[in-house]
């Protein structure tokens, strides 16, 4: 029988404590998974989420989770309507709104499993406010509501919610560790893995889904084309490459509308009104955090490619990332210094956090 947690890669001990979890019948209400990013966080919970739905739906409670079931396919593709995923819709953190109405939407019954599955990520950005709206909730959550929050470290998270949940800490993965991961699962060779690494803020998931998608890959040379010409760039050509990233950056939307129009052709036979408005309104959810993954990609594989023009200006050219493009990389270090290069990855850090 496969096991999902197998997918948990680079963190053995939260694998075997998971898994002996759901074998032992030992869910909590509330677990609280803390780590840096990449550390596989989001991959876990989603892994967790199918080994609790998958042995409560069936006649293998206690047993290890099958990862083929159609249940299992559908928490893994993020379809399930039993499995919630959240993250902060407001500019600086999560709105009361928006948490009251998953407290609310914590009361309704599973629409097609025996419990649900809450997923919050950055609840970091969780503020005295919210956390107020989500306290009961998350102290005394119905009995089939499995809670499953995510932060970089439990230090950053309120002390009230800390107090409320099971912690589960997460390693950091080390750079070349994780790249051997990435090579091991997807058959890519190690610098390829490197810089798909860098372009995805360092989340072996969404490593192994960039190796794949060739979108992704002339995304990220047309983003290094625009990057080495900016230097010689007029006025006009800027405001040019920045109409484009923005239709580049919009392009994998296309793919998240297709496949929610297709699920709610799939549903809207046998789901109740409130069931429909459930998952319009999930899919709007969807769409703003794959705009803000776009993004946030944009600004990692920026990123990567002024940190390694920095690399070749302090004389450190076998530490580059972006091997692919030494010559490219080269040539712009000739027509910059350290301080200029530094001075620019501090500005594309600050976008991205700002894009938080």
């Amino acid at each position: 029988m496969a096991d999902v947690f197998e997918n948990v890669f680079g963190q053995p001990q939260v694998r075997d404590f998971l898994r002996a979890s759901v074998s032992q019948n030992r869910v909590s209400h509330a677990y609280l998974f803390t780590g840096p990013a990449g550390s596989n966080k989001t991959i876990a919970a989603l892994s967790f989420a199918q080994a609790i739905l998958c042995a409560t739906g069936g006649e293998t409670y206690g047993e290890a989770c099958c990862a083929t079931c159609d249940i299992c396919d559908k928490v893994k593709r993020r379809k399930h309507p039993d499995v919630r995923i959240f993250a902060p819709e407001g500019a600086n953190g999560y709105l009361v709104e928006q948490v009251r109405s998953i407290t609310a939407d914590a009361t309704l019954a599973p629409i097609r499993a025996n419990k649900k599955i809450y997923i919050l990520d950055r609840v970091d950005l969780l503020g005295v406010q919210a956390a107020n709206a989500f306290l009961k909730t998350l102290e005394e959550p119905p009995e089939d509501v499995v809670l499953i929050l995510l932060a970089r470290t439990a230090d950053s998270v309120l002390p009230t919610i800390v107090s409320r949940c099971q912690v589960v800490p997460f390693r950091t993965i080390p750079d070349t560790e994780a790249a051997q991961l990435v090579v091991q699962n997807t058959g890519a060779s190690f610098d390829q893995a490197r810089f798909a690494l860098a372009a995805s803020n360092n989340s072996l998931e969404g490593a192994a889904a960039f190796l794949k998608s060739n979108e992704r890959m002339a995304f990220r040379n047309r983003v290094f084309e625009m990057l080495g010409q900016l230097y010689h760039a007029d006025d006009w050509d800027v405001i040019g490459y920045a109409r484009e990233l923005v239709a580049l950056t919009q392009a994998p939307l296309d793919v998240v509308r297709a496949e929610q129009e297709q699920e709610l052709a799939q549903n809207k036979d046998f789901l109740e009104k409130s069931a429909l408005r459930q998952l319009e309104a999930r899919h709007k959810r969807q769409l703003s955090a794959a705009t803000m993954a776009s993004l946030h990609q944009l600004m990692a594989i920026a990123r990567s490619w002024l940190r390694d023009v920095l690399v070749i200006c302090a004389q450190g050219d076998e530490l580059i990332v972006n091997t692919d493009v030494a010559s490219a990389l080269n040539a712009v270090a000739l027509d910059t210094n350290e301080a200029r290069a530094a001075s620019a990855l501090a500005v594309t850090s600050a976008i991205d956090r700002a894009l938080t």
